[in-house]
């Protein structure tokens, strides 16, 4: 990961009126208390509130309850324009032509190389830029009261498959993550050849759904807070605070990493549009985000921007040692980790039919 150095919000303002048309409109929209009021959209517990406390007052924000509200919401024909915050799998679902460019970019600069690819939604190098990934993390191994698991982490995510987890292990509900899981439990087994059509990833994502007890992140956490599971797997944001707050519980990334989950930040223009239009973007507050003191206050929620390595580990010293690694994997581990890019029509169908045999049996 490069270095890349933070702006201070002078550095920023200079930087604007040294020829930067886009950043210069953008800074003083932000700043201006006057002008037709942009809208941000997140769900509830997604975006950080003391991020979202400090949104400019010529934006309004509204908070849905899950991913799906908020979806939903996006299907009102409203002619207003829109910064909205969503998990990378759900801005899969949003029709790519009513998202509008980001245009940011000395912001996006400001990210590590990492961050790249989803801030152009996995087009290619050549797309340009139509979200702010602000936040990302892995799936770690989340264990209550089990140190004789936390001690064998090294079997890394076949772990997940001893018996003694059996109807004691909190799995996410999604397929496509519970089918990467399967994948990275057989490259870490001798002789195994993983494939999506092969025989044996299908019994691999059979054991592991038999596994489980629950199939639903958050409903699931009661279970293991609760004593009725011993073990889940969450996204690291998840972890980083149930770690700091109960001392029962301990967590790992295995050493073959997981795949990775994003946060960003995409702008749904009115219909119709093509061009940026409407409210020019709060960049001072996108920009507030990247540092002290609230980059501080992200970290503490488990959200970690993707900057470089060198400033994330910096800001990262005053924390426990056991928390750094989840928040930031050492180089090698997050090399290993990969995005869950869109999926074709004939990749979906794969998978789908790859899912239902692993059911049917």
């Amino acid at each position: 990961m490069a270095q890349a150095p933070l702006l201070s919000r002078r550095q920023l303002l200079q930087l604007a009126s040294l020829g930067g048309p886009v950043l210069a409109a953008g800074v003083l929209a932000g700043c201006s208390r006057g002008g037709d009021a942009g809208q941000l959209l997140s769900v509830r517990g997604q975006l950080p509130s003391a991020w979202l406390k400090a949104l400019p007052s010529s934006w309004r924000s509204q908070v849905l309850d899950s991913p799906v509200a908020l979806l939903e919401r996006l299907r009102d024909p409203s002619s207003a324009s829109r910064l909205v915050s969503l998990g990378d799998g759900w801005v899969q679902q949003l029709p790519p032509a009513e998202l509008q460019p980001i245009n940011a970019p000395a912001l996006l600069e400001l990210l590590d190389p990492i961050a790249q690819a989803p801030s152009r939604l996995f087009a290619g190098p050549e797309a340009a830029a139509k979200a702010f990934p602000w936040a990302f993390g892995t799936w770690v191994i989340l264990l209550r009261n089990r140190p004789d698991l936390l001690q064998r982490q090294s079997e890394g995510w076949a772990l997940l498959l001893d018996p003694s987890l059996k109807g004691r292990l909190v799995l996410p509900a999604s397929p496509r993550l519970l089918i990467a899981l399967a994948q990275r439990q057989l490259s870490s087994t001798p002789g195994a050849v993983p494939s999506p059509e092969g025989a044996a990833l299908v019994n691999q994502v059979r054991r592991l759904h038999r596994q489980a007890l629950s199939l639903e992140e958050s409903q699931g956490l009661n279970f293991l807070l609760a004593g009725d599971a011993d073990a889940a797997v969450v996204t690291s944001q998840r972890a980083v605070p149930l770690l700091q707050r109960d001392p029962r519980l301990t967590a790992f990334l295995p050493a073959t990493g997981s795949p990775l989950w994003w946060q960003l930040l995409v702008r749904q223009g009115p219909r119709g549009t093509t061009g940026s239009t409407g409210s020019p973007l709060p960049l001072e507050w996108l920009r507030d985000g990247l540092s002290l003191p609230l980059l501080d206050r992200l970290l503490a929620a488990g959200w970690v921007p993707p900057l470089p390595t060198s400033q994330l580990a910096s800001a990262l010293k005053r924390w426990p040692a056991r928390l750094r690694p989840l928040l930031l994997p050492p180089p090698a581990v997050l090399e290993r980790c990969t995005n869950l890019e869109p999926l074709s029509p004939a990749q979906r169908q794969g998978l789908q039919q790859l899912w239902d045999q692993a059911m049917a049996g």
